[in-house]
């Protein structure tokens, strides 16, 4: 069977999916992973065919630009557009001339599932975050300005349903394109009971639980109580970090601290708190008590795997909405402030609160007990058959 693989320029979604991807290649199917120069070695190790995408103008690689689509919807719908089109050449050319029988996309790369609209391929969808529906969708937060800003900037949309019509693009409405519905084929990275509203999705979604890499190392673990700090690749919030060392510092907490490249920012650290630039998260979390996290996807669902309860300090409306479901499964306290006080008391609240604990590994049960890769991969290929089928 041969598959197309569509992500976005993010390790967050790329990452979660080269297990699987690597599962379907060593099961003899071709796996042509449609992506950018970063991840090429990645998803090359991974057994797939990598289809560079980063000469097509691609405007979604611009950091500005992605900072942009969550706070303006017609500029967001326009780049998703201009995105799609850039890439349009390419994508039918291959498409034409790999016949692939499945169309695997991210949930947010929007011209995979278009190019599977276009060309008649049976598509599934590949969710790194909650599957959202309208039941869903009360996690993320959409005040009312997003929703008047997104009623003004219809008519904008509109021009850009039309762009992609006239290059044969069979799509009648912007939410067709972003939503979708119980009829849709989706995998997910998450458990049943880990997900919102999981009663409200079809048999069509599959929670298969997380994706998580073996440990390439182990991490000594020198106190009673270990705390793990970690804010994602991408922060630099260095006055939550200096409130974190003072706070922590104080204590007999061993604190492990992955901070990118703010390493080099702090002098006269307390012994207790090691500081890197990254760490093998796998193995801070084996030996972890309490994990400190902005709430990303796979940072959280990695913690929650490990049974390590959470302190949440969501950065974006999605980090958010993981924060929320955390929350209220008990496996997580949610931060207050930045004050050294608060940050001390969170920690000291889910050491001392056994009931954090037991929360954490109720959710890390369901993700063991999830269908993992051996159900996606079944999965994919049964959507893959029918395709075949249909040719």
């Amino acid at each position: 069977m041969k598959i197309a693989w569509f992500c976005i320029p993010a390790h967050g979604h790329t990452n979660p999916t080269l297990g699987l991807v690597k599962a379907l290649t060593e099961a003899r199917h071709i796996v042509y992973y449609f992506s950018f120069e970063m991840f090429r070695e990645k998803i090359e190790n991974a057994g797939a065919v990598f289809i560079p995408c980063d000469e097509y103008q691609f405007e979604m690689e611009d950091k500005e630009n992605a900072d942009r689509v969550g706070k303006d919807p017609a500029f967001a719908v326009e780049l998703l557009v201009s995105s799609t089109l850039a890439l349009d050449g390419m994508v039918t050319e291959k498409i034409r001339e790999l016949e692939p029988d499945v169309i695997v996309a991210d949930s947010v790369a929007y011209w995979g599932k278009l190019a599977a609209m276009k060309h008649g391929i049976p598509y599934v969808s590949s969710t790194t975050t909650f599957a959202f529906n309208r039941y869903s969708a009360r996690y993320m937060k959409h005040g009312i300005g997003e929703t008047l800003k997104m009623l003004f900037s219809m008519p904008k949309m509109n021009k850009q349903i039309r762009r992609l019509q006239e290059k044969g693009y069979p799509v009648k409405s912007f939410l067709e394109i972003v939503q979708n519905d119980n009829d849709t084929n989706t995998v997910v990275y998450t458990s049943r009971y880990f997900q919102p509203c999981s009663d409200t999705f079809s048999e069509k979604y599959h929670f298969i639980g997380p994706s998580i890499r073996p440990k390439k190392e182990s991490f000594e673990k020198k106190a009673e109580k270990t705390v793990y700090i970690s804010m994602g690749t991408v922060n630099q919030n260095r006055e939550f970090y200096r409130s974190c060392i003072n706070a922590l510092g104080k204590t007999d907490y061993q604190v492990i601290m992955s901070m990118g490249t703010n390493t080099d920012h702090f002098d006269a650290v307390p012994e207790n708190i090691e500081i890197y630039e990254s760490v093998d998260q796998m193995a801070v979390l084996e030996i972890a008590d309490v994990f400190i996290t902005h709430c990303g996807m796979n940072s959280a669902s990695e913690g929650l795997y490990f049974g390590v309860p959470l302190i949440l300090f969501p950065q974006t409306s999605e980090q958010d909405a993981v924060a929320k479901r955390t929350e209220e499964l008990g496996a997580g306290l949610r931060l207050s402030s930045t004050g050294e006080d608060d940050i001390l008391k969170s920690v000291a609240r889910v050491i001392e609160d056994k009931s954090f604990k037991q929360e954490a590994e109720k959710v890390s049960e369901s993700f063991r007990n999830s269908g993992g890769i051996k159900e996606a991969v079944a999965f994919i290929e049964s959507v893959g058959w029918q395709g075949e089928k249909k040719s």
